[in-house]
């Protein structure tokens, strides 16, 4: 018992810090720019259907998938930013959620018509491969995925902190006023940010294709799931991304043990609920001054 309960954990784990690199995605716009992107879980479905077709076409790694998923979302969040979200920044909450609700209606549609509502199921070998540690046996590419994701992290925790452009970043999102008057490019600033959320997203899709079905639906699916744990770690808290990943991984995979896969969704929305209830701003969330 107490083995098949550590490789659950384990497995949870390496799923929750995959979900941490979503939510990190979106709170990285959120914090920086102070925009909500409803659109995030279809970014996350283009990265699936880059890894699908990229293994289906070339039989091309998951990791290079990702890189190429991440590369081509960084320039799909630049230019969206440039042409339309920039025009929203300092609008009313409610136009920028009509706005990016409407962008993620869109960009499910154009999925619906480009790829059909049909699931497909991932041509990667690593959807059946497993590695073992001892009396522990682990999915490879849940493995890979979070090993991939880890790196990600630090290295832009590393970008954020110690490079100028980081500090950049970090000025915005503190004072944009401020930046402003002292000269910081908060445009480009804005601009790169949005390119960065959206990368996370579709890197993090690619990365999970093995493992998911790629269907334009799951984009609601993955924006609730960014949401949830968004607030249950803190809204724009880097280390409250990763942990309310890790919380809402470990939860689910507990759930589906103790009574079923399909209520793990609705143990992760429970822990919503009771998160809200008795604190409201999330584990690592400041608070409102």
């Amino acid at each position: 018992m107490a083995l098949l309960w550590t490789n659950v954990v384990l497995s949870g784990v390496l799923m929750g810090l995959v979900y941490g690199l979503i939510a990190l995605g979106l709170t990285i716009i959120f914090g920086v720019i102070r925009v909500v992107n409803f659109a995030h879980g279809a970014m996350v479905v283009f990265g699936l259907y880059i890894g699908y077709f990229t293994g289906l076409w070339w039989g091309m790694p998951t990791i290079v998938a990702a890189l190429i998923a991440g590369a081509l979302m960084f320039a799909l969040g630049y230019c969206l930013e440039t042409v339309i979200v920039k025009r929203f920044v300092t609008r009313p909450h409610h136009v920028q959620f009509i706005v990016f609700i409407g962008l993620s209606l869109l960009f499910m549609g154009v999925q619906l018509i480009s790829f059909g509502p049909d699931p497909r199921p991932s041509v990667s070998q690593l959807s059946f491969q497993t590695i073992t540690f001892g009396s522990i046996r682990v999915d490879l590419a849940r493995l890979q995925a979070a090993g991939a994701t880890t790196v990600l992290i630090l290295a832009l925790a590393a970008f954020l902190k110690y490079s100028s452009f980081g500090r950049f970043i970090r000025a915005a999102a503190d004072n944009r006023l401020g930046g402003l008057i002292v000269g910081i490019p908060i445009p480009q600033i804005y601009a790169i940010t949005f390119g960065i959320g959206t990368a996370c997203a579709g890197f993090s899709g690619a990365l999970i294709s093995p493992l998911f079905d790629a269907q334009p639906y799951l984009a609601v699916d993955f924006t609730l799931l960014a949401f949830v744990t968004v607030i249950v770690g803190g809204l724009g808290s880097f280390v409250g991304a990763l942990i309310g990943g890790l919380t809402i991984g470990v939860t689910e995979a507990v759930a589906a043990l103790l009574i079923a896969p399909s209520m793990k969704t609705a143990f992760s929305y429970g822990l919503l609920i009771l998160v809200l209830i008795l604190r409201p701003r999330g584990f690592f969330g400041a608070k409102e001054t």
